[in-house]
Order: structure tokens, then C-alpha cells, then sequence
């Protein structure tokens, strides 16, 4: 990777000054490692290696620092609220004791009246009842990534040796949801268009989680998604193309859309189907993957390095990077980095035919992540255009439907 794609962030600045915007969202990367070794996964399988010079396990230096930082950037910006996401790897590798006292440490530094809204997010293999007592007792609340709700499902999500993880992340999960349902947060599961939607939202129902995150898979311009060669290859970047784009990924949302929109009751939160609700109606929303809220996220590595969100990995290698630590650095200088800045420029840093679209204000050029084009940088739409197009209108659809009482 040449010098210049490093900076690729920084090639194009945003079209006039950006006010920065505290951030309130800290990912803590407690061990740098995972007891799974999911075939698709972009930290470990994709192009950046950066992972592989850092210590497993966070050290107490760094988990003491860190808390420092938060709690300074807390002070300096008066906030009221934040939210700390204990991350990884996998978060559990690092014992759950260590996890509530940072936990409880953050909570403790922070100036009053700021409260502290700690996640854990976990592939769920390493959940017991004791390990997710001590958790609620810490005030964490606990995320599960999943694929579905069947052992099918999840046949990718396997251990460094081959075996699957579904019987032991399905325990988990039924275990939470059972025993400690408050500290239960729900469950994140990136979006595969070969799978039956409707199937794959009714077998996450059975697991009773408050709240569903259906995420895009990370691939971009360069390393496409699966199922979506063909449309890189043949159509190029941005909206308003003379032909109908296949959707393969806003089909399946679409699809599941329909389904939770008529249950009739609210089975569970869809983040993302109630983001782009309250777009629709123009009130605030705040999700990397619609409108145009900065984003205010900030991530901490085990060595103590300060980097953007780690989807950035996806891209190429060093792309999360801002050559800053917490021993160092305060978290107001990584606010200036020309990564961050790009990202809170709102449509200020899109591309002219994002800019340009009836859409904007709703899709907001979808996740930073996915407007990669080697050599372009980020400024271009996202390569999931003409799947967030689809989605979006057919939502507005509905919703409109659902006014006028033409819906079903």
C-alpha cells in the first residue's frame, strides 16, 4: 500500500469548516484475540494486519489509561451521557472480572452528572450463568453476534479447529435470555442474501432478544460483498443508472422489513428499520449505516493505540490507524484527525453524486466503510447504492401506506 492510500482520508477535505463533535461512543478492545475463526470475518481474514503485532489481553496500564481518557473527554465536553463498548476479539477471553472492574472504574472518573451505559459484545460461546451474573451485577449489558437462529444458519461461525460454535453460542444466548433478561441487549447478524430472510428474523425472534442489528457485510468498490461482482464490474459507482440495479441485499431487508412491519405488535427492535422510519419523518437518528449525523465513535486497542471504528479494516491495511495513543494523546487530538473530521463532515464529504440525490438526507452515502475504491478513497457511494435505494423506497412506501390506510 502506497504512502498516498494511507492518507486516502485526508486527499479530499471536507467543503468548508467541521465543528468537531465529543465523542460518546468509546469500543475498548479488552484482548485482541478470538476463540472462533469465522471464515468471512474482515478483522482477521481481510487486508489488515495490524492485529497481528498486538498483545492479546489489554493491560492494566492500558485499561487504567483509557478509563483516564474517557473520563477527561467526558469532563472537557460536559457530557451527560456515554457509552462504553467492551470489545474485541472476543471480550470474554479477557475473564469477567477484569470487564466490570474497567467498567466500574469509568463509572467512577467520569464527572457527575454523566452516567455510563456499558456493552459487552460477545459471539456468546464463552456465556455461563456465572459469567453472565457477574456481568449484570457490573451493570453490562451483553450484545451476541450471530448469523441466525439455526445451527445452518452459523456453519461458517467455527472454532480454530473446525468445530461449530452453534451449540455452545445457542446455549449462551437461551441463557440470557432466560435467566438474565435485563442485561440481555440483543443480537447483531450480518445481512446474507443466499439465506431465506424471512427464516433467518423468525429464528432470531425464538431467541427472545430485545433488539436486532441486521449489518451489510463489509466489502466495498475494490473487494465487493458476495453477490455483488457482477454489478461492480458492469456498472461502476453511483445512482441513476439507465438499467435496474439487482438489489440481492435490499431484497432480503426488504423482505424482512415486511414481515416485522405486520406483525402487528413489536416483536423486537430492528435498529435499522426504525433508524430509517424516523429519516423518513425527519427526526434525528444516529447509525453508521443512514443520515448524516457525525459519527462519534472511538476505538482503543489493546496496546493503548486510538483508531477509528474498525470497519475502516476492511479497506486496506492501516486504514483505521491516526498514529495515536492514550498515553499521549488525548482524545480531543484524534477529534482533528482527517478520518474523523471526514467523517462528521455530513454530506460535505460525500461524492457529487451522493450530494446530488433525492436520498441524501434519509441513506447519507450509507456506511463510511463501503464507499471504498482503491485509489479513490472513500469519496464515492456506497457499493451497496442500489441496495440502500431499494430498501429506503420501499420503506417510504410502506410508511406512506400506512397514512393514507391504503396498507395492508
Amino acid at each position: 500500500m502506497s504512502g498516498s492510500e494511507r492518507t486516502t482520508p485526508a486527499t479530499v477535505p471536507p467543503a468548508g469548516p467541521v465543528t468537531p463533535v465529543p465523542f460518546g461512543q468509546f469500543i475498548i478492545k479488552v484482548h485482541g484475540r478470538c476463540n472462533l475463526a469465522c471464515r468471512y470475518c474482515y478483522l482477521y481474514e481481510g487486508p489488515d494486519n495490524t492485529w497481528r503485532d498486538r498483545p492479546g489481553p489489554a493491560s492494566d496500564a492500558v485499561l487504567d489509561r483509557a478509563a483516564a481518557r474517557v473520563a477527561e473527554h467526558a469532563a472537557t465536553h460536559r457530557l451527560k451521557r456515554i457509552s462504553l463498548v467492551l470489545h474485541g476479539g472476543e471480550p470474554l477471553l479477557a475473564g469477567v472480572d477484569r470487564l466490570g472492574a474497567l467498567a466500574g472504574l469509568v463509572r467512577e472518573r467520569v464527572p457527575d452528572p454523566c452516567t455510563v451505559s456499558t456493552t459487552l459484545q460477545t459471539n456468546a460461546t464463552l456465556l455461563t450463568d456465572a459469567r453472565a451474573a457477574t456481568l449484570a451485577g457490573h451493570g453490562i449489558r451483553v450484545g451476541i453476534s450471530l448469523d441466525g437462529g439455526l445451527a445452518a444458519h452459523n456453519s461458517r461461525r467455527t472454532d480454530h479447529a473446525g468445530r461449530p460454535s452453534w451449540p455452545a453460542a445457542s446455549r449462551g444466548a437461551r441463557l440470557l435470555a432466560a435467566r438474565h433478561p435485563d442485561a440481555y441487549a440483543g443480537i447483531l447478524t450480518v445481512v446474507d442474501p443466499d439465506t431465506d430472510p424471512v427464516e433467518v428474523y423468525e429464528s432470531l425472534l425464538a431467541l427472545r432478544p430485545p433488539a436486532v442489528d441486521l449489518l451489510l457485510p463489509h466489502g466495498n468498490w475494490t473487494t465487493p460483498p458476495p453477490g455483488l461482482s457482477d454489478r461492480v464490474r458492469d456498472e461502476g459507482a453511483g445512482p441513476g443508472a439507465a438499467a435496474p440495479r439487482p438489489a440481492p441485499y435490499g431484497d432480503w431487508l426488504c423482505a424482512v422489513f415486511d414481515r416485522w412491519w405486520r406483525a402487528g405488535r413489536r416483536e423486537t427492535r430492528v435498529r435499522l428499520f426504525e433508524e430509517c422510519l424516523a429519516l423518513l419523518l425527519g427526526l434525528p437518528a444516529a447509525t453508521e449505516s443512514l443520515g448524516l449525523d457525525p459519527v462519534n465513535a472511538v476505538v482503543v486497542e489493546t496496546d493503548g493505540s486510538i483508531e477509528q471504528v474498525d470497519s475502516l479494516k476492511s479497506a486496506y491495511d492501516t486504514a483505521a490507524e491516526t498514529g495515536l495513543d492514550v498515553f499521549r494523546h488525548s482524545f480531543d487530538e484524534a477529534l482533528s484527525h482527517p478520518g474523523i473530521a471526514a467523517r462528521q463532515a455530513g454530506a460535505g464529504a460525500l461524492a457529487p453524486a451522493c450530494r446530488a440525490c433525492p436520498l441524501l438526507g434519509v441513506c447519507g452515502g450509507g456506511h463510511y466503510a463501503h464507499r471504498y475504491r482503491a485509489g479513490h478513497g472513500f469519496v464515492n457511494p456506497s457499493v451497496y447504492c442500489a441496495d440502500l435505494e431499494r430498501l429506503i423506497r420501499h420503506i417510504a412506501a410502506r410508511l406512506a401506506d400506512a397514512v393514507t390506510g391504503d396498507g395492508p
